[in-house]
């Protein structure tokens, strides 16, 4: 049966032809060391639903095959592949180091980091198995399937409070340990180097340039948020030069006191996938996934990015204190189980180091926040925002959006982050 075309990004409708029984026979042979695995059927779909991702392209593939014994096995795998269909994911992306990041932190940084947490006796897992990568021909990694194993991916609503909170304590984990990496063995983590800010076509992207603009021009319009209209006039000019430097300045111009971890680089919801007792339905785990974005950078960058593409209104309104104490704790804790000898960082100065980032929250409430609330709700996949420009503007005027908007101006406001602006 065909896929409801409603329900899946527009470029995981067909599967490119590469993708045959010869391709997994050859796969699962090196997978398990088998030269004489036969493939007896391959049935692939869609990985995931509209707007769950962007940066590639990513198939389903339940694959029935007999090995060399004459067992049969069955093994249902996600394929992740670069985007080719012409477009402006492709044109964003097909030069980017995204696949290289993620094959390196599948193959070499997360083996490592639960390794240092398993020498503690700490059982966290990371990650996900890796079945297959390559460069070339073409650029693909392939995972086992984790939905077959309980987990699945938040469609049609928010976050739960306790979601969250598995979330960022299994996020601090990873800080810690690449804390603690970065301070005593910083050869290790050197190649994650490329973040969002830096993926080759950006300086001249129209969807990342635009949103600013955009954003001023709905202040103006709605009434009772036109008194903030100037603060954003005034850094229009630069605050993405400002937003550059929190993804590159630890490279360019690090700072004595700043902490730095490597980072998730695309900690939303749609990248979070969480595994519940069958029995009582109680939270067992959560995983993360889609590491393409990953590079060592300061601190708070995972901790701001979620908060406006992972937390609800009401958690990122009423409950954003708490959960970063609990992230915070969570970090501290792990870095006096793993050993850690230096100096532990403190809460108060990383939520002053935050404060320092407030440009790239000045970035995410008007460019990303506006796309998320239409994100959660199933409506449109991202390249549709991208190429529709009176779709995009119509976000700004969602009545989610603008009640957001305008308990985070308050706030911003409250908190002085308009005072002493460039």
């Amino acid at each position: 049966m065909a896929p409801n075309t409603e329900s899946y990004n527009q470029d995981e409708l067909e599967a490119p032809s590469w993708l045959d029984s010869q391709y997994f026979r050859d796969v699962l042979s090196a997978h398990e060391n088998d030269e004489q695995v036969e493939i007896i059927d391959v049935k692939i779909s869609p990985a995931t639903g509209k707007g769950d991702h962007y940066a590639s392209v990513m198939f389903r593939a339940g694959v029935e095959y007999k090995r060399a014994q004459g067992e049969k096995s069955f093994k249902s795998l996600i394929i992740k592949t670069m985007p080719e269909q012409d477009g402006h994911k492709k044109d964003l992306l097909g030069e980017s180091h995204i696949f290289e990041t993620e094959i390196n932190m599948y193959s070499k940084i997360l083996p490592k980091f639960e390794q240092i947490l398993r020498e503690v006796g700490d059982e966290t897992k990371l990650y996900a198995p890796c079945v297959y990568h390559s460069m070339k021909p073409r650029q693909v990694m392939i995972f086992e399937d984790l939905l077959v194993q309980g987990y699945t991916v938040l469609r049609d609503r928010e976050p739960t409070f306790e979601e969250v909170r598995s979330a960022y304590c299994k996020l601090g984990k990873w800080h810690a340990v690449s804390y603690k990496l970065n301070k005593e063995q910083p050869e290790f983590l050197k190649e994650l180097k490329y973040s969002l800010f830096e993926l080759p076509k950006i300086d001249g992207d129209k969807f990342f340039l635009s949103g600013m603009g955009i954003f001023i021009e709905m202040l103006e319009a709605v009434p009772d948020l036109t008194a903030y209209k100037p603060y954003f006039e005034k850094i229009l000019p630069n605050y993405m030069k400002r937003c550059r430097e929190t993804f590159m300045g630890h490279r360019e111009n690090p700072q004595e006191n700043a902490y730095y971890v490597l980072c998730h680089g695309d900690f939303h919801v749609k990248n979070l996938m969480f595994r519940y007792n069958k029995e009582g339905g109680a939270l067992e785990d959560c995983m993360l996934v889609d590491f393409q974005m990953s590079n060592v950078g300061p601190m708070p960058i995972d901790i701001i990015y979620s908060i406006y593409q992972m937390l609800s209104p009401e958690q990122r309104h009423s409950q954003r204190d708490e959960l970063i104490y609990i992230y915070f704790s969570t970090f501290t804790e792990t870095l006096k189980k793993i050993n850690f000898n230096g100096e532990l960082p403190t809460l108060a100065e990383f939520r002053r180091q935050i404060f320092q980032h407030k440009y790239f929250e000045f970035f995410l409430l008007a460019t990303f926040l506006p796309v998320m609330h239409a994100m959660k709700k199933g409506k449109f996949e991202i390249s549709e925002v991208v190429m529709d420009k009176n779709l995009r503007l119509s976000l700004y005027y969602n009545d989610d959006y603008l009640e957001d908007v305008r308990s985070t101006l308050k706030r911003y406001l409250h908190c002085g982050y308009f005072d002493e602006l460039e």
